[in-house]
């Protein structure tokens, strides 16, 4: 069995999880109306620990495939990525990273900063997008609403594409750690926002048109990077904590599965609907009587 091969039936049965429950905890259904109420506007804080759970399912179902012996999956934490195949036989072992996503959040807050390098060595690396929410909405068992699964590679590209605008943005690669052990070797890119008010974009704008339009075009390379490096010697920069979120990086494909999983029916209402509900911009009586109707009775 190749990489590619093995990639492809993995990413099959994580996608197989759509519409199923995850049997690892339960959220009680409230015994009044107010603890209802209550509920609703912290169930979004179990998103994290339910996230790590949904990790855990899936390598579990995708050991639970006959892989003839050839390997066994394993999550890693910390590492990149979330699930690999240890195998001695498939080799470079693929891999997926896995995101969870709640949808009554703001947006999908799961971020990607791994460098395009990493699949130079290794293109058989997906992501897996799992939107999930309580069956119920406010409780009951994490239920799977859909799952996407996209190549790694195509995120990265994405997210770079989007991201890097010098001179105003700038993506940065993490300096050459191959020399480390695992352990210490960095793979993250990370975003900086040039700073008007410390240095003079006009000046800048005019070195960046020096480098040539080929240096509009992001690249992981090391020659590219040592002109990235030059331009942030020369004027202010911050680092950019918002950098690569998912929900950010307009990934064509990322895009389509977000706008269909929040216009998505739920308990008679789109999910983007729900997520205003419980956002905490309306009213408590009001959010107390989509409540009463999701309970099918009124007190």
């Amino acid at each position: 069995m190749s990489p590619s091969e093995a990639l492809r039936i993995a990413s099959h049965l994580v996608q197989d999880l759509s519409s199923n429950y995850i049997d690892v905890v339960e959220i009680k259904k409230p015994n009044s109306i107010e603890y209802a109420v209550n509920l609703a506007k912290v169930v979004s804080k179990l998103s994290p620990l339910i996230g790590n759970m949904i990790e855990f399912t899936t390598v579990d179902l995708l050991n639970a495939y006959d892989w003839k012996g050839q390997g066994k999956w394993i999550r890693q934490d910390p590492g990149f990525p979330d699930a690999t195949f240890s195998s001695k036989s498939i080799v470079p072992n693929p891999g997926i990273e896995i995101k969870a996503w709640f949808p009554f959040a703001t947006e999908i807050t799961a971020r990607f900063k791994e460098s395009q390098n990493i699949f130079i060595d290794n293109p058989h690396i997906n992501v897996a997008l799992i939107a999930w929410l309580p069956e119920n909405v406010i409780w009951g068992k994490p239920h799977i609403l859909d799952t996407l699964v996209v190549s790694g590679e195509s995120v990265a590209k994405a997210r770079d594409s989007h991201y890097h605008r010098p001179p105003s943005y700038i993506v940065m690669e993490p300096e050459d750690t191959s020399e480390r052990t695992g352990n210490l070797q960095q793979t993250n890119t990370n975003g900086f926002k040039f700073q008007e008010d410390k240095s003079n974009i006009k000046n800048a704008e005019e070195y960046v048109k020096s480098l040539g339009e080929q240096f509009l075009v992001y690249s992981p390379t090391k020659e590219y990077q040592e002109k990235v490096k030059k331009l942030q010697s020369l004027y202010i920069y911050r680092l950019d904590t918002n950098y690569a979120k998912i929900d950010r990086i307009e990934h064509e494909g990322i895009e389509d599965f977000k706008e269909r999983i929040l216009n998505m029916k739920f308990h008679g209402k789109r999910i983007k609907e729900w997520a205003k509900i419980l956002s905490g911009r309306i009213p408590d009586d009001e959010l107390r009587k989509e409540i009463e109707t999701l309970f099918e009775y009124s007190i």
